[in-house]
């Protein structure tokens, strides 16, 4: 594949710019992105002229401008994500014989944005659109697990953040790191009727280009006749599954 170097430096400015929590001056743009400062104002003065950046000229600073706000608005018209996810997850419905959801995270909690029903499987608590506690599902521990420690840390500042439903699951941050650090010698993660009593899932993560966790593939199903074998079975299948949907997003694999 042949790479336009002058769309791959623009792209490295927007995507460095996106990642600041505040504008940045030029200067630091140059330096972080690798870009020689005179090539740097150039890619500015061309991006700010069609509203992807906006300099603010008392800061001597830049951000991202309205028309990257324009793209980010028809990225989430649009539903790419969920797009690519549908029949891949329909497929893991009929492989396991079970729901199946994807989730994102948010915060401290997960947002269900898909669910594939199995055939005369009952609706689940996690439907589409509905939050639960990162730390208390097999979505949200599949991505915790792969987050910098200190951005776990920053998201479970301290005991206030573990909300429980049924009393069970972790309560501290020693607690869950425990949990997190199983989940990566595994590959996948699990929970046992944290949320829905009676009922276990399994999840693994969906990995952009960085290989950073973007979403959580589960699978749940009544944890109670659910011996060992089948839940290897249903989380190979799972596993199968996210690696699917990191191809399809372009995504790339830790192994």
């Amino acid at each position: 594949m042949s790479i336009v170097p002058a769309a791959a430096q623009v792209l490295a400015v927007l995507r460095y710019l996106a990642r600041q929590a505040v504008p940045v001056p030029a200067a630091a743009i140059s330096r972080d992105v690798g870009l020689p400062r005179s090539t740097t104002y150039h890619l500015l003065d061309t991006l700010a002229a069609d509203g992807f950046v906006v300099h603010l000229p008392e800061e001597r600073r830049y951000g991202l401008g309205v028309s990257a706000f324009e793209l980010a608005s028809g990225y989430q018209r649009q539903a790419p994500f969920q797009r690519l996810a549908r029949a891949p997850l329909a497929a893991l419905v009929d492989r396991t014989g079970h729901n199946a959801n994807l989730a994102v995270l948010h915060g401290r909690e997960v947002i269900y944005v898909i669910e594939e029903r199995a055939p005369g499987r009952p609706p689940l608590v996690s439907e589409v659109g509905v939050r639960l506690p990162a730390h208390l599902t097999a979505s949200g521990r599949a991505v915790l697990a792969l987050l910098p420690p200190a951005q776990v840390r920053a998201i479970f500042p301290d005991r206030s953040a573990f909300v429980q439903r049924h009393g069970v699951g972790p309560t501290s941050l020693t607690a869950l790191r425990g949990l997190l650090a199983q989940v990566r010698r595994r590959g996948y993660a699990t929970e046992e009727g944290e949320v829905t009593p009676g009922l276990s899932s399994v999840a693994a993560p969906v990995l952009d280009h960085h290989a950073h966790p973007i979403a959580g593939v589960s699978v749940t199903f009544p944890g109670e006749p659910a011996d060992e074998a089948e839940r290897d079975r249903i989380a190979g299948h799972v596993a199968q599954t996210a690696r699917e949907l990191t191809r399809r997003v372009g995504g790339v694999t830790t192994a």
